[in-house]
């Protein structure tokens, strides 16, 4: 009974307990049994060591390779000492005078990212002249194409004394034609082979549409093994086929672009010469053939290659306004389907939208104008006289928009101007220029009939495209020569220019060389050994000096009646070497060397002159009415503004002063009032020829003063200074909060 208990109790539990036995059962039957005693100290010696300057395999590892092991360890065993011996590391001491040090080599980096990763230019173009003919025919080649190619080089065998200017011409020293062809192509093997992918050689007797040959190698790949053209019996023909394999041809073929099978047709390029007759006028010639050469052959004399330029450029001129005009279509055509329609395109087609003012101060404003007076003058006259450029820009888009409008509504009506009513103008600087003109013309039916009518027109000058203009080079390790001029009214302000000054650079040794500028005037010049005005100034300048003893601070003295800046400056200018930069320096602007080095970069030596414009502070007691003005100088609205009537701080070079001075010395003969009615700037404007730089510059910051207005000095500069005077007062939102308080107060 109970048996029979107890198996039932053991019935579940049966099958696991005969799972796990048989389980033990099996796991001990599949273990390998080998010799595995252990190292009684516990330790092992298998590894890598590194010795000698190599990997070195320790004894354990290569007995393990070795055929004599008693048997395969186990991952986790460890070696007996009976068996293997000991590892002992091999301690190797470093020894510097052992082995040769080897020297460092320095890596070469290109100057250019295009030279390092082997960028080559795509064409190089090389003419061939003759000594008889670099001075006509080579000069005429090269203002017809030099300013299209990025590279054309003459070559010639014999070569004149004097190369004419702005060409790169390569004497080989024979004229005989073969001989000269085989030296070009050795010497453009030698010096421009890595650095090309294709080369174009043309003689100075034929004319070449420099943008044809540009697209033309445009749409050849560099794989390629081409010899294309239409070469003279002289141009080593059967040498370059024997060397190369390779025939001329004047067409090639390009496969076409895509993906797969999709395969866009094939491009046909073709070389199309022309060779001209005798006595041919390019004019005259109308044949397709003609009008879509690449080269044209032969060409006599200067003025027929002129004239071919001329007939050429017409052509592509033509071309581009039909796919100007195709663009436009399309573009027209696209924006149907679009959500708003034909409103989604503005006009003109192609151009900018107009600019979208955020903020009722951003508004552009219009200019009224008609063919005699303009409305917006730069003295804030109320009218004015149209006159010089603005006369022209009127009279151009007066002409434009007749010629536009005749060829709108030829032949059934003739138009024809009779006075301009209306006219305005604006710059939007997203656009261009824009016109409305309301125009009183004239209309003739092809009857006879006319009668007069006003016509609104609406045109735009665009802005062109953008180009990058090449600088010459300039660097910031130039010296600045600061001038500081100082009148009877600046001496109390010398003081805090200097502890600026002194802070900014004679701490920290700045490359610049500040110079005192004492203008005296006669009587204070007379009594200047009782009563030296600027004594105390002197006397700053000599603690100064004390205080940082490598720092010499030099000035100068100048008598004058009324303190002109052109006279001034010639003073300065004789005292100084030719190529010295000067910075006019005022006493109430605060100079960092921030504003230095934008001097440095801003001033080029015969090519640039810089004018900053200054943030000028409020008068705080407008600015901050009421409550306490900030320790440190803020650049916002309300704190201040760009004095754009201050032309006193200049950045130029002493070349360059000097050579707009002596084209200057002429009109002064005739009128030497214009010494005291001109300033630097005007002088640069008229007379320099350089481009005049002028932009704001928030590192020059200028405190509140009053400043003393001569009126000695012409009436522009004395108006310009009264200006100022007032502006910097205070906006025109403080002026109107103080005045408002004001009139408070006083009804209170």
């Amino acid at each position: 009974m109970h048996c029979l208990t107890l198996l039932s109790l053991l019935r579940p539990v049966g099958p696991v307990i005969v799972g796990i036995s048989l389980g033990f059962t099996l796991s001990l039957l599949s273990v390998t049994w080998v010799e595995d005693p252990c190292d009684p100290e516990g330790l092992g010696h298998a590894g890598l060591v590194t010795g000698g300057g190599g990997l070195e395999l320790g004894d354990g590892d290569a007995r393990a390779l070795d055929g004599n092991a008693k048997g395969a360890r186990r991952p986790s065993s460890i070696s007996s000492m009976d068996t293997e011996e000991d590892f002992e590391p091999r301690i190797v001491p470093y020894k510097p005078g052992t082995q040769p040090q080897s020297q460092a080599k320095k890596v070469f980096r290109a100057k250019y990212i295009s030279t390092e990763l082997g960028i080559r230019e795509r064409l190089f173009v090389g003419v061939l002249t003759s000594r008889s003919t670099v001075d006509t025919l080579g000069v005429a080649m090269n203002r017809t194409i030099g300013h299209h190619l990025d590279t054309v080089v003459f070559f010639t065998g014999m070569r004149n004394r004097k190369v004419p200017h702005g060409m790169f011409v390569v004497a080989h020293g024979d004229d005989r034609l073969i001989w000269n062809m085989f030296q070009t192509i050795k010497y453009v093997l030698e010096h421009y082979a890595g650095e090309y992918d294709w080369f174009y050689f043309i003689q100075d007797d034929a004319y070449l549409e420099a943008d044809r040959i540009k697209a033309l190698v445009g749409h050849l790949s560099v794989s390629l093994e081409l010899y294309m053209g239409r070469p003279e019996e002289f141009w080593l023909g059967r040498c370059v086929v024997d060397s190369t394999g390779v025939n001329c041809v004047d067409r090639h073929e390009v496969g076409g672009v895509g993906r797969g099978r999709a395969l866009r047709g094939k491009l046909d390029l073709r070389y199309l010469h022309f060779e001209l007759g005798q006595n041919s006028d390019p004019s005259k010639e109308e044949s397709e053939h003609f009008e879509n050469a690449i080269s044209v052959h032969p060409v006599s004399d200067p003025e027929q290659m002129y004239r071919l330029h001329r007939h050429f450029t017409e052509i592509e001129l033509q071309r581009t306004y039909k796919e100007i005009e195709k663009l436009q279509a399309e573009i027209r055509n696209v924006s149907e389907e679009a959500v708003d329609g034909n409103r989604s395109t503005h006009w003109p087609v192609g151009v900018n939208p107009p600019f979208e003012p955020k903020t009722r101060f951003e508004v552009l404003r219009w200019d009224y104008f008609t063919e005699e007076l303009i409305y917006t003058c730069l003295d804030e006259s109320p009218k004015c006289e149209l006159r010089g450029i603005d006369k022209m820009d009127i009279n151009d888009v007066i002409e434009t928009a007749m010629g536009e409008l005749n060829k709108k509504y030829k032949p059934v009506l003739y138009l024809k101007k009779q006075q301009l009513i209306n006219g305005y103008r604006r710059f939007d600087p997203t656009r261009g220029m824009e016109y409305t003109l309301d125009l009183q013309v004239e209309v003739v039916n092809q009857k006879g009939r006319s009668r007069s009518i006003t016509k609104r027109v609406h045109l735009v000058r665009p802005l062109s495209r953008i180009e990058i203009i090449p600088m010459p080079y300039v660097t910031e390790a130039t010296r600045v020569h600061v001038i500081l001029p100082m009148t009877v009214h600046d001496r109390e302000y010398v003081g805090q220019f200097l502890d600026v000054y002194a802070t900014q650079f004679f701490e920290t040794s700045e490359n610049a060389v500040l110079t005192f500028l004492f203008i005296y005037d006669p009587f204070e010049a007379q009594q200047v050994n009782q009563h030296d005005i600027f004594s105390e100034v002197k006397g700053k300048i000599t603690s100064c000096e004390r205080k940082y003893p490598t720092v010499k601070i030099p000035w100068i003295s100048v008598k004058t009646e009324a303190p002109s800046q052109i006279k001034i400056l010639d003073i300065i200018s004789k005292k100084h070497p030719v190529d010295t930069l000067f910075f006019i320096a005022h006493v109430n602007t605060n100079v960092n060397s921030e504003f230095l080095n934008r001097c440095r970069m801003n001033s080029i030596n015969n090519w640039q002159v810089f004018f900053p414009i200054h943030f000028q502070d409020y008068n705080p007691e407008v600015a901050y009415h009421n409550q306490e003005p900030p320790v440190s100088p803020t650049l916002s609205k309300d704190a201040g503004y760009f004095d754009r009537n201050v032309f006193d701080e200049a950045c130029f070079y002493n070349s360059d002063y000097m050579a707009a001075r002596s084209r200057m010395a002429a009109d002064v003969q005739e009128n030497e009032d214009l010494l005291e009615t001109l300033d630097v700037y005007d002088m640069f404007v008229k007379y320099s020829g350089l481009h005049v730089f002028r932009a704001v510059e928030p590192a020059l910051h200028q405190k509140y003063r009053h400043q003393t207005c001569d009126p000695r000095l012409s009436e522009d500069i004395y108006h310009r200074c009264i200006q100022s005077n007032l502006e910097r007062l205070g906006s025109r939102s403080q002026l109107a909060v103080l005045l408002f308080d004001q009139e408070q107060g006083n009804s209170t």
